[in-house]
């Protein structure tokens, strides 16, 4: 059994977002790679204080994304990824935004990371970088290819930010078939970063998998007793900001409250 497949045995649990700011190689990069680090440090900490389960490192401050990330960031998102891993007791995923599976399960081989997430798994969607094309295939090779199937994939079903390529395809069977491509969650979103992942999306796709589900935008100390009511567990960040900024520190208060309103 995959090491994720543990968090969600006998509780609801909350993966903690760790959004880097923006890396070498990006246009918003400030020049200042010791400021990635000690934020990122900072955030990790502050999550796993306030009661987290996991974290989830992602390369968010490296927008407009692409669909493959470039070397320099593969490096810096590894460098500080594996400084946070062997500085916090929590299990970590990681996300290479928007969605590259190599670099995403290149560096939790690397750093000993317990999962990763991969937005664009079994779906044909269009973003704001073109049209994507599904990875589980690829994916699925390359993690055995490199010896890492113990890194578990939590998948993202019919994704935010993006628009089925083909509208008509249920989020049922998108469930269904990432499943059968043996991802280890399925991620249920609303439309963009921050916005409530609806319940009937949550129910639908509760119904068909035997899996964990998980939400994957817009869960706050105000509806995360109700949205778990019904899913596994929850991906959070943005709610969890000390201001409206993006780029603002966690707020520990926000993440006890978030934490002891889970049941």
């Amino acid at each position: 059994m995959k090491k994720v497949h543990h968090l969600f045995q006998n509780q609801k649990a909350v993966i903690g977002m760790v959004h880097l700011l923006p890396l070498p190689g990006t246009p918003m990069f400030a020049g200042d790679v010791q400021a990635i680090y000690d934020q990122a440090l900072l955030d990790a900490k502050t999550l796993e204080e306030g009661g987290v389960h996991a974290l989830m490192i992602e390369n968010f401050g490296d927008m407009p994304y692409k669909k493959t990330i470039e070397i320099e960031q593969v490096a810096a998102l590894a460098a500080v990824s594996a400084v946070v891993k062997q500085q916090t007791d929590l299990q970590i995923g990681i996300d290479a935004a928007f969605c590259d599976y190599k670099a995403a399960i290149s560096i939790a081989q690397a750093v000993q990371a317990d999962f990763v997430r991969l937005a664009v798994f079994v779906d044909t969607v269009e973003s704001f970088n073109g049209i994507m094309e599904p990875c589980a295939g690829e994916a699925l090779a390359y993690r055995k290819a490199i010896g890492a199937n113990h890194v578990g994939i939590l998948a993202d079903v019919q994704v935010k930010h993006a628009h089925m390529l083909v509208p008509s395809v249920p989020i049922e069977e998108s469930a269904k078939v990432a499943v059968s491509c043996m991802a280890d969650g399925i991620i249920v979103t609303g439309t963009h970063t921050g916005g409530e992942t609806p319940l009937d999306s949550i129910k639908r796709v509760k119904a068909v998998v035997d899996c964990p589900v998980i939400i994957g935008s817009g869960v706050s100390a105000k509806n995360i007793k109700e949205q778990l009511s019904i899913a596994d567990g929850a991906i959070v960040g943005s709610s969890l900001k000390s201001t409206s900024d993006p780029a603002s520190p966690i707020d520990l208060e926000k993440v006890k409250s978030l934490v002891e309103n889970i049941y």
